[in-house]
């Protein structure tokens, strides 16, 4: 979860690849390694460290150099490895080194229950300049086991992987149709609902708009200047790509907030009353700002909602530092003040996108498929919307195979008490892919 300004943690998709579990330290460039570290040796050497390192049989300040351990402190190094070590069991040793440079290497670490590799960098001194796990190989895992370490998880969870239309029978299911909170993949729906406004003639992707709406970040558009004259196609780029809530809000009032409730509606949403009235990101940071008046917006009919948004936007003209700017330190009313979708809601949502004529909506969703390259390339496409905050977080991705046929992959985690670990759900979603586009398995009762 990226750190934003006055701790303001974001309404986004998470942007990036699943399960980069050992974060890689933004080194300087390091003058060209000795000669003694141009062979295997010392890329090996580091190896066997990082195993010492991650089993704590070493510090890590033997292997790792000062600004991977600045990026990456040893207290969240250690709580990565307990993660891995829940999911895929102990850590046996270095799998390969395969050098990719004098200085780098790729590196496959074998756990009881899965190979995990990526890239690896080290110094002049040999020590750890960088390291990113972002490829998981599951070993003897299966559907059971995923769904039982999804159920571990504190809090509710839901995964739903399945085909694309009416009557399709779920690959995976785990509360599938229980409403959960989203963050920003609610962003689909104002995707959606601008793709049919597009194909209706109403809108094009090359139609300029001003720049007139604000909100607080994730993103960049908040710092252009006012009016500045984009494309809708950009706006819609940002918010997916980069999840900015600024295009977002921006697109939010192209569209029309009625025409997105109608979307959502005709989609065949089961409950969307737990969505309605469709607020902007500005409007949500407002509301889970201010808690008494966001809680009292909650308990309110759909139309005092309507009026009590109608008040909102005249008190804060649109400005964002007119809203009492919530922290997000901890989960605040996410089962009430949030955007809410189903598995299947998603799934039917998806299936609209997914049969649209033109393709633009599409490619937008590819721009960040937010997957590691060897799992993209077992998909003629692969889209990505993400959302998360403390106690939400919702990955999603629209897949298609090389038979043509459409899937849903989207996982769920929601805890009220606590915030969650984006890792360990990415971990789960890399599983899930790792199985194959044959694999098969239980829907749960809930499912």
């Amino acid at each position: 979860m990226k750190l934003l300004p006055l701790a303001l943690a974001p309404l986004v998709a998470v942007a990036a690849l699943p399960a980069p579990l050992l974060a890689q330290a933004s080194a300087p460039p390091t003058q060209p390694a000795p000669p003694e570290a141009q062979a295997a040796g010392p890329l090996e050497a580091a190896a066997e460290g990082v195993v010492a390192v991650l089993r704590q049989e070493r510090p890590a300040a033997d292997v790792f150099a000062p600004s991977f351990r600045a990026a990456v402190p040893d207290e969240q190094l250690a709580q990565l490895m307990q993660r891995l070590v829940a999911q895929f069991g102990a850590l046996q040793g270095v799998e390969a080194v395969t050098a990719t440079g004098p200085a780098s290497a790729t590196i496959a670490l074998r756990f009881e229950r899965a190979i995990g590799s990526g890239p690896m960098q080290i110094d002049a001194q040999g020590k750890v300049a960088g390291l990113l796990l972002n490829q998981f190989d599951p070993l003897d895992d299966g559907a059971d086991r995923i769904v039982a370490d999804l159920a571990a998880l504190p809090g509710t969870t839901s995964l739903y992987y399945a085909p694309l239309g009416d009557g399709a029978e779920p690959i995976m299911a785990v509360n599938a149709d229980t409403q959960m909170a989203i963050g920003s993949t609610f962003k689909l729906y104002v995707l959606s609902a601008l793709a049919r406004q597009v194909e209706r003639g109403e809108r094009a992707w090359d139609e300029v708009v001003r720049l007139d709406r604000r909100s607080l970040p994730s993103g960049i558009a908040q710092a252009w200047p006012e009016g500045a004259p984009v494309t809708i196609h950009t706006l819609a780029t940002l918010m997916i790509s980069i999840s900015d809530n600024t295009a977002t809000d921006q697109l939010v009032a192209v569209v029309g907030r009625d025409a997105i409730a109608a979307e959502l509606r005709a989609s065949g949403h089961a409950a969307p009353e737990r969505t309605l009235p469709f607020l902007t990101t500005l409007e949500l940071f407002g509301l889970k700002g201010d808690i008494e008046h966001g809680l009292a917006y909650a308990r309110a009919s759909e139309e005092e909602q309507e009026r009590m948004l109608d008040a909102f936007a005249t008190e804060i003209a649109g400005d964002p530092e007119r809203i009492v700017k919530p922290t997000f330190t901890a989960p605040t009313a996410i089962d009430s003040l949030e955007w809410f979708a189903s598995g299947r809601d998603l799934a039917r949502l998806l299936d609209r996108i997914a049969a649209l004529d033109d393709p633009t909506a599409r490619a937008i969703m590819a721009v960040n498929p937010s997957m590691p390259d060897i799992r993209r390339a077992d998909w003629r496409y692969a889209g990505y919307k993400g959302g998360s905050e403390p106690g939400v977080l919702n990955l999603t991705w629209l897949l298609q195979g090389d038979d043509g046929e459409w899937r849903i992959l989207t996982l769920g985690w929601n805890d009220p008490a606590a915030p969650v670990e984006t890792s360990a759900l990415e971990l789960i979603a890399q599983r899930v892919l790792s199985l194959g586009r044959d694999a098969s398995g239980p829907a749960s009762p809930a499912g």
